[in-house]
């Protein structure tokens, strides 16, 4: 039976986090438990009663076969590791490292970029934390400890003891590739694993901590295991909070009020970028230049009206939206809680069970890959279900199989500084045809056609330690923002001014028209004009013969560019990875060998030691 709020002494986080554990527990941790709570409470009288269907005399029992409290024997020393593109792996990687000291472990923790390889023969338990970026490539800070773990210079492990926190994306093809590649790479060079790798989707948290558990479990002596867990969980009821704190966070959003929301393009433009003022009166939320906000969409109305009714369902039936029996009318579920807009390998083999549809079968076989790829790309449900009729089951069975809508993450364009109480965002709204229909952004066409001024929207701050200005404002910075990139270095060159920043600043900026396509125009020109910023180099492409990117100004300034970097400059690219940012990669390099006269790999090598002293940063998607 789930505990509910109705039917129990307990809060509805307390509630929440009891459902979380109980189902969990074998019989004989639930007399253990049963009999720690007695014993914790001290007098018989107090002894709980029916606590998990276990009665007093069992309890009894459990008091007198185990101690109520345990203690370590000895500490054990865990290195804890992390990549991480956007923070979300250095957060998980903190948490671990402070549940563990918690438990009396001495725990290192560095991100893969600041960690020393060759000490690796004198690690005994080893946890890593790490993303999977773009293609499957590792993030920045983890690409040399990723290099040097499959180099020949990487060591024979016997010793050590590791497990593997993989995130990413099941929407991308190679799903939490650079996890799966670190694990499979730890036990061919003779590691053993402390508990199996598991993989997350962008709905982490449940994942994430049942890894956590499985660690720490099985980093604790056999005495210990049950006592962690029942330490925790007693803790967090009695001060009634949730991990993740009792502020506003990622689990717990703030429901902010829309100020301005307008569109930065002019008349003509083929393109739509919104520029979105949100209130955080009364919030506490704080951020930084760098920081991201997450926002909670709602799916198209349109798209789910049909897609219910291309099924036959009963928009009102409830169904339950998430593990601990919460349920909604299914109208609803499938507008807030839901993804429907994306297909993923992972769902398909999970819809395959619901449909009788032979061919819906024969394309997942693997000889058929490559077809099942080019399916997926830019089809949502309603594709899914049109295409391979009919379907079985209910609703509620076909939404169990569907991963929760996640968060839409934005580049924060706004200085705190200058905006107290306020959250700026540049959103640039995404519209596009394909496969006989038109489609549409999730969150971009929300903003831009059903979210008014006086609206509210479900957000949080998404701290990004990875993407951060100096901490010396003496220092010069050089910024790489074309289209919608540009919207941190509107923070950043905001916050410079109000703080009275010394250091020099260059942005590269460009985007298809000068005349429609220029955002934040006059911003620029009115901190040229003060000194915030120091220079400007633009590149509108469809204005000149040949096509013009940012790259190529950076070419033509290569002189004076390399100079900026040989006096201290940071560098900081924000935008596509997958064409952009490898441009600028590319050009960058190119600048190291023309202006300073270095090999190929010379001027790699040059690049990836910025990004050890964190001089070269990148926010790219």
């Amino acid at each position: 039976m789930q505990l509910q709020v109705m039917n129990s002494p307990f809060n509805q986080e307390q509630v929440e986090l009891l459902n979380r554990l109980l189902p969990t527990l074998t019989e004989s941790q639930q007399i253990w438990l049963s009999g720690y709570i007695a014993a914790f409470n001290r007098t018989p009288s107090s002894a709980p009663t029916g606590i998990i269907g276990v009665n007093q005399q069992a309890a009894s029992v459990a008091i007198e076969a185990v101690p109520a409290v345990a203690q370590p024997v000895i500490s054990k020393e865990v290195t804890v590791l992390f990549g991480s593109q956007t923070g979300n792996g250095q957060r998980l990687a903190k948490d671990l490292s402070g549940k563990l000291q918690a438990q009396g472990f001495q725990v290192s923790l560095s991100s893969m970029s600041d960690f020393k390889p060759n000490g690796l023969k004198k690690i005994s338990n080893l946890l890593l934390v790490v993303s999977t970026h773009g293609d499957g490539d590792p993030p920045d800070n983890a690409l040399p400890f990723y290099e040097f773990l499959h180099s020949k210079r990487a060591p024979q492990l016997e010793d050590l003891s590791y497990s593997v926190l993989a995130l990413g994306d099941s929407s991308y093809e190679f799903f939490c590739k650079t996890g799966k590649d670190f694990d499979e790479r730890l036990k061919e060079l003779g590691g053993k694993q402390i508990t199996p790798r598991v993989d997350c989707d962008l709905d982490y948290d449940e994942p994430a901590a049942e890894w956590f558990g499985n660690v720490v479990g099985n980093l604790l002596s056999e005495t210990m295991k049950l006592s962690a867990l029942v330490s925790e969980v007693t803790q967090a009821v009695e001060n009634g909070l949730t991990a993740e704190g009792s502020g506003y966070s990622r689990t717990s959003p703030f429901g902010a009020e829309v100020l301005e929301n307008l569109n930065l393009n002019g008349r003509g433009s083929s393109r739509e970028t919104r520029h979105i003022e949100l209130s955080l009166e009364g919030s506490n939320l704080q951020y930084e230049p760098g920081d991201s906000l997450g926002v909670y969409p709602e799916n198209s109305p349109v798209l789910v009206d049909t897609l219910i009714s291309t099924l036959g369902w009963n928009p009102e039936e409830p169904v339950a939206v998430n593990k601990t029996g919460d349920v909604r009318p299914l109208r609803e579920a499938l507008l807030r809680n839901f993804e429907i807009t994306v297909l993923t390998k992972p769902l398909l083999e999970q819809a395959v069970k619901l449909s009788s549809n032979i061919q819906l079968k024969q394309l997942l076989e693997p000889a058929r890959e490559q077809e099942l790829r080019a399916y997926i790309k830019e089809r949502d449900l309603l594709d899914l279900v049109q295409d391979y009729s009919p379907w079985e089951g209910s609703a509620a069975d076909f939404v169990a199989i569907l991963r929760k809508l996640p968060a839409r993450l934005y580049s924060i364009a706004s200085s705190s500084k200058a905006n107290p109480d306020e959250v700026h965002l540049t959103i640039r709204t995404v519209r596009y045809a394909a496969h006989g229909r038109d489609r549409h952004g999730v969150c971009s066409v929300q903003l831009a056609e059903r979210i008014q001024p006086g609206d509210t929207l479900p957000i949080y701050i998404h701290q990004n330690p990875n993407f951060k200005l100096p901490a010396n404002p003496d220092a010069p910075i050089i910024m790489i923002g074309p289209g919608t990139g540009v919207a941190p270095f509107r923070a950043f060159v905001e916050e410079r001014n109000e703080i009275g920043a010394a250091g020099k600043s260059w942005l590269f900026y460009g985007d298809q028209h000068f005349l429609t396509d220029f955002l934040y125009q006059l911003e620029w020109q009115k901190w040229l004009e003060k000194g915030a910023l120091t220079r400007m180099d633009v590149a509108f492409s469809r204005d000149t013969a040949q096509k013009v990117y940012v790259q190529h100004r950076m070419l033509e300034k290569s002189r004076e560019l390399y100079q900026w970097l040989e006096e201290g400059a940071y560098v900081y690219v924000c935008g596509d990875e997958k064409n952009m940012a490898h441009d600028v990669h590319a050009a960058l390099a190119t600048i190291l060998e023309r202006e300073g006269g270095m090999s190929s790999e010379q001027a790699l090598a040059y690049l990836v030691d910025l990004q050890q002293q964190k001089r070269y940063q990148r926010d790219v998607y």
